[in-house]
């Protein structure tokens, strides 16, 4: 297999849901001592989340604890809890383009403006007969990393 043209640069997040996201913030906020960076409302992607962080610089990674607007409607942003993480990715475009000639089966909506504001994109967690490379049940968010984030990458030694 002809290896990727683009790079996977780091976690970039961790969607968890729940039917009350204050029942998460009990352990990620209470408990453990993260911290809202922001919120974000979604009537289209039926969510109502709040955006954490852990770690610094670089390193950070938002931990974002989502909850239905709607119980009842689609997608079911708590359903697995686990609802999804999200890669940092050097090139977005050039890996989206890639990923689809190779099989890979992405969500409806294309690339799009993200809730942190990074340019983002869902691997499908179903194949489909067109498509039969998926995330095997996992719902996979590509993030399109900031410059300094791939220039770190690339100044980084290798290993």
């Amino acid at each position: 297999m002809i290896p990727p043209p683009f790079h996977v640069l780091g976690v970039q997040q961790i969607a968890l849901g729940s039917l009350d996201r204050r029942e998460l913030a009990r352990l990620w906020v209470d408990c453990l001592g993260l911290t809202t960076q922001n919120t974000f409302q979604s009537a289209s992607e039926n969510v109502d989340e709040a955006i954490l962080t852990l770690g610094r610089g670089l390193g950070r990674v938002e931990v974002d604890l989502m909850q239905p607007l709607d119980p009842s409607a689609r997608p079911a942003v708590h359903q697995p809890a686990l609802n999804h993480f999200g890669l940092w990715i050097d090139d977005l475009r050039l890996a989206v383009c890639w990923l689809v000639l190779q099989g890979v089966r992405f969500t409806r909506g294309g690339i799009r403006r993200g809730a942190a504001g990074h340019d983002v994109c869902f691997i499908h967690p179903k194949a489909s007969s067109y498509f039969p490379v998926c995330g095997q049940g996992v719902l996979i968010e590509l993030v399109q990393a900031p410059a300094e984030l791939v220039r770190a990458y690339q100044a980084a030694p290798p290993g």
